[in-house]
């Protein structure tokens, strides 16, 4: 029996979606912990200006992520998925390395933000790749008729990564004092991340090759040249791009920015943002996988049109009763409803955009439309959050941001095309 007639082993599962959930680990935990962050590394007489400082730190290393997910999506269609997968992950360990290690500008001055920027400028490199190749793996990977479930995985280990680092967050500012936690307690999360690093290169290391990257290395003519590629698949790049922009305004505002939403806007204690924060991952834990499977079903188009336009109508509803009424009930409601709604999205958002593209230059026509739109639109989706409210005075303009993103999304979803033997 060939090795495309079996399921795919729990291995190669596990080994395409360890990465992605260290790179959003990681991302989780900065983003929530960025008031301290900004505190320690970035200080100034003015809190605003500080955080400020410490958001755009934030977003910097996606400036790496089109040029990395290019290189490394180019890497990842002419020397395997194997490979590639193998050299993200220890570049993104070195890089959690640097930021769990690094001393405060207390302790060697302007060096300190120098490194935190270096570390994210590499991290932003590594993980460029790191959801293209991942994905295409997945999809490349699982039994025929499944791949809509086998790619939302990779949302799920977005998911569960998140829920990690929210509960990383939550811990350490409930059992640390706020002098333990500027002093050390900080660090923890991160130095928890690097746990993960070798245990994914071990994984990866006993990865065997998918059989549709085989079949498509031995076909000429399937491995386009950079430049080629765009010409050839300008609509599914474009499109995907459109997907990504939804999908990463949704994700950075909704989950990663709200526990700095709901402590400088609200009021509320950090242990309560994460409590809230954990309760909608699960949500959106539970979500992704039986959307992904009904995506094998009813098509690709439908569950993603029902999760945009019910963004759509429900966001704006929802900040203004949780700014009328801050506490933790109504957070917790209000993050679960959402994270319900995109979980929709979600669902068969990985293997969509991977069916855009053949085989030959699946990674790297994905790795170009995926990196742009994060880099643009969810790196400095912070950024722009906080100077927005600044400069409006409206801490729910948050919610105009998302509404944007899940407006493209719709009609990016509405332009997607369906791929022969794809629903």
């Amino acid at each position: 029996m060939k090795k495309t007639d079996s399921a795919p082993r729990v291995r190669q599962v596990a080994a395409a979606v360890i990465g992605n959930a260290l790179e959003w680990y990681d991302f989780v935990v900065f983003g929530a912990l960025s008031v301290i962050i900004a505190r320690l590394f970035f200080p100034d007489e003015s809190e605003f200006n500080a955080l400020l400082l410490t958001t755009a730190t934030f977003g910097v290393g996606f400036f790496m992520r089109p040029i990395g997910g290019i290189v490394l999506g180019m890497y990842a269609d002419r020397h395997g998925r194997k490979a590639a997968l193998q050299l993200i992950i220890g570049m993104m360990t070195v890089a959690m390395a640097m930021i769990a290690l690094a001393p405060p500008y207390a302790a060697i001055g302007i060096a300190a933000p120098l490194l935190i920027v270096l570390a994210r400028l590499l991290q932003g490199f590594a993980t460029g790749g790191e959801f293209a190749i991942a994905t295409s793996f997945l999809v490349e990977v699982a039994p025929a008729g499944r791949k809509g479930f086998y790619g939302s995985l990779q949302q799920v280990g977005l998911s569960l990564a998140a829920l990690g680092g929210a509960l990383a967050g939550w811990f350490v500012t409930q059992v640390l004092s706020p002098a333990q936690l500027d002093s050390w307690g900080w660090r923890l999360p991160f130095a928890f991340g690097l746990l993960i690093g070798p245990v994914g290169m071990w994984v990866r290391r006993n990865l065997e090759e998918t059989e549709e990257f085989i079949e498509a290395r031995a076909t000429p003519g399937t491995n386009l040249p950079f430049m080629a590629m765009l010409r050839a698949h300008a609509h599914s790049v474009l499109v995907t791009f459109g997907l990504v922009i939804c999908g990463t305004i949704t994700y950075y505002v909704v989950l990663i920015y709200m526990p700095t939403f709901a402590r400088t806007q609200l009021g509320m204690p950090l242990e309560d943002a994460f409590k809230a924060q954990v309760v909608a991952l699960l949500c959106l834990t539970v979500i992704i996988p039986l959307v992904g499977a009904l995506s094998d079903r009813i098509g690709r188009k439908p569950p993603m049109i029902v999760g945009t336009v019910a963004c759509l109508l429900a966001l704006l509803p929802l900040f203004r009763y949780l700014h009328a009424a801050p506490s933790l009930g109504s957070l917790m409601l209000v993050q679960a409803t959402l994270c319900s709604l995109i979980g929709i999205y979600y669902g068969p958002l990985s293997t969509a955009v991977a069916e855009q593209f053949p085989t030959g230059v699946r990674s790297t026509g994905l790795s170009l439309a995926y990196n742009l739109a994060v880099m643009l639109f969810g790196g400095f989706a912070q950024f722009f959050v906080t100077w927005l409210i600044g400069v409006t005075g409206q801490p729910i303009a948050a919610a105009y941001y998302v509404m944007f993103g899940a407006a493209v999304g719709l009609c990016a979803t509405l332009a997607l095309r369906t791929p022969a033997g794809a629903r």
